[in-house]
């Protein structure tokens, strides 16, 4: 039996009934635990794909394919939570806290913490690392502070994100240019439009709301000296417990790939750990295996500094897996693809394929689980329709980051959004959602996106192709179809939806 191409009810039938349960399980149960919903969506989705005649080897491939493309991600996690477990091992991230609660005033913090997780992350090029290390230790000292940690995240976010976004070192940065045929470098600055207001109108908010939140409460001097003196108490600082992070910063701007230098960096902490405070071999393990442990009676350091290690990470793992099983299997029965084409045929003008390309990302986010997916996905199969349409695809390039990067966090059963909960220790279970709170406050993430429809609404920063772009389009033989062609082509198809290959 030939597989059928399913309908645009049938599309949607697994994607609603998924997002039903997860609905179920996060806002009537209370609990965030996405993982049997995800998997209930896989079945659901098998289900469709055997009444479209899909064999299960076929749709098993189709899940294993996207899986196999998501592992450096999930090697990603599993060397974060090392490098959070034997940093904090090493005196690296109390020695920030411990000066960060020494050196920055309450007013402008979360300012602060934005701006130093922008120019980190720009360094490693991973928002993930970012904000298991440099945001992890600047939860602390929010907390010292006195300041809610759904500010601090929602600045950490924002930070951590937008250097991801810009970074030549990041692999989402390095996707997007890819998927749609554009330079690296010119998809960067054509980025900046949008990036740059959005990072400035983040800030302001952060500095406005930093002085609203600090003259509404007296200064705690008593709790952040206890923190300080516990800190103090238990790790040595000097200038050798900040060589990881200096070195894996360094290794990133040398162009070392993020894989080798974080693993470099968990290298440097054991030895900073072993030699500096004084931890032995077998314990240094245990830390990277299953995270720090510490005792100090000061309720904030022993709830910040417990954590880490790779079985920390285990169940943002686990969940990246289904997310991307559940993606795979929607993109090889292909409902994703007539989701797109349905939009399309739809879609007047380049507004429409914008709104079109940048809401794609954001839902493959939603839908999937998965922010490479959210980029992949939508950039082969709109890049052959901004070609027909004579725009630069180094448009679709900019929609793709912003729906797909920036939206990523604010999923909370995205790869993003897991990371960012789990990393942080934000609270998302009992019957407490407040750690979701972060979503609204990342001001960058989504405004970005906002002022991108917005300047294409009105005619700004939209890129035509030029003959060298065009000619680069022929010489590679890429797709070209316009949306009058896609038109033309549903107007005879039953259903009146033409499918949209997407280029391989």
């Amino acid at each position: 039996m030939t597989p059928q191409r399913p309908s645009l009810v049938m599309a949607c039938l697994p994607i609603v009934a998924t997002l039903a349960v997860l609905a179920l399980q996060l806002f009537v149960f209370g609990e965030f635990t996405p993982h049997v919903p995800l998997v209930c969506g896989v079945a659901m989705t098998a289900i469709i794909g055997w009444k479209l005649g899909y064999g299960w080897s076929a749709m098993e491939e189709g899940m294993m394919r996207i899986v196999r493309v998501g592992l450096p991600s999930i090697a990603i996690l599993i060397l974060v939570g090392m490098t959070v477990g034997i940093w904090i091992a090493s005196g690296s991230v109390p020695m920030i806290i411990y000066y960060g609660l020494k050196l920055i005033s309450p007013e402008y913090f979360l300012a602060a913490a934005m701006l130093l997780c922008a120019v980190v992350s720009v360094a490693l090029g991973t928002s993930w690392g970012t904000v298991g290390t440099v945001g992890l230790a600047l939860m602390g000292i929010g907390a010292g502070f006195g300041i809610p940690p759904w500010w601090t995240a929602g600045a950490v976010v924002s930070g951590a994100f937008f250097g991801d976004k810009v970074s030549p070192l990041s692999d989402t940065t390095n996707l997007a240019p890819a998927v749609t045929g554009v330079n690296l470098f010119a998809h960067i600055r054509n980025m900046m439009p949008t990036t740059i207001p959005a990072m400035l109108i983040a800030l302001v908010i952060y500095l406005v709301a930093g002085n609203l939140l600090a003259a509404g409460q007296t200064l705690d001097l008593e709790r952040i000296t206890a923190i300080t003196e516990g800190l103090a108490g238990n790790f040595e600082f000097n200038f050798w417990v900040l060589m990881p992070p200096l070195l894996v910063m360094g290794l990133a701007i040398a162009r070392m790939p993020a894989l080798p230098a974080l693993f470099v960096g968990v290298a440097a902490g054991a030895v900073v750990a072993f030699g500096v405070q004084g931890e032995a071999v077998k314990a240094l393990f245990g830390y990277m295996q299953s995270g720090y442990t510490l005792t100090t009676g000061v309720s904030e350091i022993d709830t910040l500094l417990n954590r880490g290690g790779i079985m920390s990470m285990a169940w943002v793992i686990l969940l990246v897996m289904i997310a991307l099983a559940f993606g795979g299997l929607l993109e090889v029965i292909g409902c994703l693809e007539s989701l797109c084409a349905a939009v399309l045929v739809k879609v007047r003008g380049i507004f429409g394929l914008q709104l079109a390309a940048s809401s794609t990302a954001a839902l493959t986010n939603v839908i999937a689980g998965d922010p490479y997916l959210s980029i992949a996905l939508p950039g082969r199969m709109y890049a052959p329709v901004f070609r027909g349409e004579g725009y630069s695809t180094l448009n679709l390039s900019r929609s793709l980051e912003e729906g797909g990067t920036l939206i990523s966090p604010l999923i909370p059963w995205n790869a993003g959004g897991a990371v960012v909960i789990s990393s942080l220790g934000l609270v998302v279970s009992g019957g407490s959602l407040e750690g979701l709170l972060y979503i609204p406050l990342a001001f960058a993430c989504w405004l970005s996106p906002l002022l991108g429809l917005l300047y294409t609404l009105f005619g700004r920063f939209i890129l035509r192709a030029d003959d060298a772009e065009r000619a680069e389009w022929a010489d590679k033989g890429h797709a070209v179809i316009s949306l009058q062609q896609l038109r033309d082509q549903a107007s005879v198809k039953v259903g009146g939806v033409a499918p949209v290959r997407p280029e391989a």
